[in-house]
């Protein structure tokens, strides 16, 4: 290894007990996360030797119950967080790497190892699947819930170490988590824990997989529509367009009473329908999709969300003129761009947004996340930055704004929030700004959490009302 620091991620012990495989990503830089490499140390001796170490991310290290193959997961050589990821096979005895067939997603989480089969995770749609994947041969879905998701995100799935079972915590929109057991053979789950029954016995909203068709080219989204506790078909009701993260996230079907920074059930329980969609850039639909916002941050995934909101509209669901848009992250750029595009909500809440991509570029602690999705540095293409930034058309907001951000935030800086604040009150734009102390872009202090999600159904009351 070259010199550190080094931060020590993922590792697997090898059969026999004497080897470790572990990934190790260059540390305190965050953007070095893209250069994780693998490497084994032998336990009794303590020697160290580089077994994956190129000038992709090599992850996820995991031995066959034989010995004979470690299995790990390789980026793309260009390493851009948005491109493909496969899974390899490395024969130690000779140490030659062989890449297997993608996966549906190009986006494989390893678990483990059933006899001669890999086994990993990925999304698809709302729902997490768990795939075998041969030592010759394509990947087989072996289980997906038929309604709901195990996770989070394709995650909470653990393999023994023969092999012969996994162990999955699974919810639904209606069923907090719970813990299964599923023999692997038979790929039906088991339910083993009873922990959280008593919060499904609160009235929830009803949850719906819908689809719609994008105005910008017919792409068919897809989206989570929660509707208001006691939803009476032919009413309408106040409709929050909730817009996920990443770019690359995805919303699934999650228990909607979880904790978290946006309410879902009492949004619901207000007599708010949600929507939750998932646009062009979304991850869970193939590697095409979720490269198809790249140089057009605002452009299709925007017009996907608009479409989403048009036809939960024409369900005779939602009233057009009570209408609130929301989102964290990507989610709060996008909550951003939506209020200098179009005046067709009567409020929005941004969280850790982005407002200007130049000076994102050149303070956030992963600059190159731009890069990831922009031809050009914001020195080498200031145009398109600029075009593609909220402040530059700020003079279209006319949408009342609650601003929340993070004080200790790298990721997405809290002058993001600032510059946005203070565009929209010199305009006379209604904007009130909150800024957590100690808090990084994950807001994570519960008196924190409980706060924003107070903050946001008292704004969307205040302005649309139940």
């Amino acid at each position: 290894m070259a010199a550190g620091p080094y931060h020590v991620g993922a590792f697997d012990w090898s059969p026999d007990s004497r080897r470790i495989a572990y990934e190790t990503r260059p540390t305190p830089d965050a953007n070095d996360g893209r250069l994780a490499d693998i490497y084994e140390v032998e336990v009794e001796t303590g020697s160290v030797r580089p077994v994956a170490a190129t000038t992709a991310s090599e992850s996820q290290p995991r031995y066959s119950p034989d010995g004979r193959y470690l299995a790990y997961v390789r980026s793309n050589e260009s390493a851009r967080r948005i491109d493909g990821n496969r899974i390899v096979l490395l024969a130690l005895s000779g140490m030659k790497a062989r890449e297997l067939p993608p996966s549906a997603d190009e986006s494989p989480a390893l678990a483990g190892w059933a006899g001669g089969r890999m086994l990993f995770t990925e999304g698809r749609g709302t729902r997490a699947a768990l795939y075998t994947m041969p030592v010759d041969g394509a990947p087989t879905l072996l289980f997906q819930p038929s309604r709901g998701t195990f996770g989070p995100g394709g995650a909470g799935l653990a393999v023994n170490r023969t092999g012969s079972h996994a162990g999955l915590a699974i919810q639904a929109p209606d069923e907090p988590v719970e813990a299964y057991v599923m023999d692997l053979a038979s790929g039906k789950p088991v339910r083993v824990s009873d922990a959280n029954t008593s919060l499904s016995r609160q009235p929830l909203g009803e949850t719906r997989l819908i689809r719609w068709k994008s105005a910008k080219d017919g792409k068919e989204i897809e989206g989570l529509l929660t509707l208001p506790v006691n939803y009476q078909q032919g009413k309408k009701y106040p409709l929050i367009l909730n817009i996920h993260g990443g770019p690359a996230g995805a919303f699934t079907e999650t228990f909607i009473g979880a904790s978290g920074l946006y309410p879902l059930a009492a949004f619901a329980a207000r007599g708010w329908a949600v929507l939750r969609a998932n646009p062009r850039g979304s991850t869970g639909y193939g590697l095409p999709f979720r490269s198809s916002n790249v140089d057009d941050w605002g452009g299709g995934d925007y017009t996907d969300l608009m479409s989403g909101v048009d036809a939960v509209i024409a369900m005779g669901v939602a009233d057009p003129k009570r209408l609130a848009v929301m989102g964290w992250s990507y989610g709060g750029y996008m909550t951003n761009w939506v209020v200098t595009q179009t005046s067709r909500f009567q409020c929005a809440a941004t969280g850790a947004g982005l407002s200007d991509l130049i000076s994102m570029w050149g303070t956030n602690d992963i600059p190159s996340v731009l890069d990831d999705y922009f031809e050009g540095t914001s020195a080498e293409e200031p145009q398109r930055y600029i075009k593609m930034s909220p402040l530059a058309h700020i003079g279209n907001a006319k949408t009342p704004m609650l601003i929340l951000h993070g004080e200790a935030d790298i990721r997405v800086p809290t002058t993001q929030g600032y510059e946005m604040y203070t565009a929209l009150k010199r305009k006379g734009t209604p904007v009130e700004m909150v800024v957590y102390p100690r808090t990084p872009h994950g807001p994570q202090e519960p008196k924190f959490v409980m706060d924003i999600m107070r903050r946001h159904i008292e704004w969307v009351a205040k302005y649309i009302g139940e």
